[in-house]
């Protein structure tokens, strides 16, 4: 048996399209997101106090969504349309209130939070790299952050040189980090336990174009050695730089996935929202075309 599926190039399969590297290693996705549904438990804000109700407010709703081994996917789409929010789940971090419903497969085995806190930031598991230095301890100095409790000096210190950080930078705080050098830490802390798959969530903003184009050509490479990469972004024009594949992301859910050829022209993508988006790109002089499940009639 083959260990490895190829597609043609935009081949139909599983609901998207795909690139014309994508395969399945083993015969599945290295991710594969079904069906993902998420409700919050919320007291009505309408009401008066006294006499709110709880009510459910669904943020996620039935959302598909793949990536394949040695392929970076990018979720495009308007910033506070709950992106993020898709990254928690998939690192299985959900808030008390929450009512999930759906299907998570990570590696060929269906997860659930559990094994999804399992698998979170381990070898050969999924790692996120966040939105900014926040997400480091500002007391400990950065060598110690990405190291973590248990990590090794030396696998850290050829992270650093891997992507031109001098070791002086360990002895650094995060509040010391310039914006591109925060980002690099913040890919190292990633890389660090060597995952399968990385989730990063808006690693661009705050970067000028220069520093950007080095974030997204890390991910690059970490996808050629063979990594998967969810690349959340409402930056369409950086995503084209480096993804294999587009999810558009609109109201909740994935409204079409398919290969970065496909928005070379309007005509090559199937949804409305698509093609608003293809239309909006500067190249294209911001010639927004309401979609046509917009128009009121």
């Amino acid at each position: 048996m083959d260990h490895a599926i190829p597609h043609d190039h935009n081949q139909m399969h599983h609901h998207h399209s795909h690139a014309s590297h994508s395969m399945h290693v083993e015969g599945h996705h290295l991710l594969q997101v079904s069906h993902l549904s998420v409700g919050f438990r919320m007291y009505d804000p309408t009401a008066p106090f006294f006499k709110a109700t709880r009510q459910m407010v669904r943020t996620i709703d039935d959302l598909s969504i793949s990536v394949h081994a040695g392929e970076i996917v990018a979720v495009v789409g308007a910033s506070g349309s709950g992106k993020t929010l898709l990254a928690d789940c998939i690192l299985g971090l959900f808030e008390p209130n929450a009512l999930v419903t759906g299907q998570i497969w990570f590696n060929g085995e269906r997860m659930d939070a559990q094994a999804l806190a399992r698998v979170r930031g381990k070898a050969g598991g999924i790692s996120l790299v966040p939105q900014g230095v926040a997400h480091l301890d500002p007391l400990m100095r950065v060598g110690k952050n990405v190291e973590g409790p248990n990590g090794s000096p030396e696998r850290r210190r050829k992270l650093f040189a891997r992507y031109g950080l001098s070791d002086d930078v360990a002895q650094c705080f995060p509040h010391e980090l310039s914006g591109g050098m925060a980002r690099r830490v913040l890919l190292c802390c990633a890389l660090m336990d060597d995952p399968a798959l990385i989730i990063a969530d808006e690693p661009t903003p705050g970067l000028d174009l220069d520093l950007a184009v080095k974030a997204l050509e890390d991910f690059r490479d970490f996808a050629n050695a063979g990594g998967g990469v969810m690349l959340i972004t409402h930056d369409i024009e950086l995503a084209l730089r480096v993804a294999d594949r587009m999810a558009v992301f609109k109201d909740g859910t994935i409204v079409e996935e398919t290969s970065v050829g496909a928005f070379a022209s309007p005509n090559t993508l199937r949804h409305p929202f698509s093609r608003a988006l293809w239309h909006a790109l500067p190249e294209h002089d911001f010639t927004y075309q309401q979609p046509e499940e917009d128009v009121a009639c």
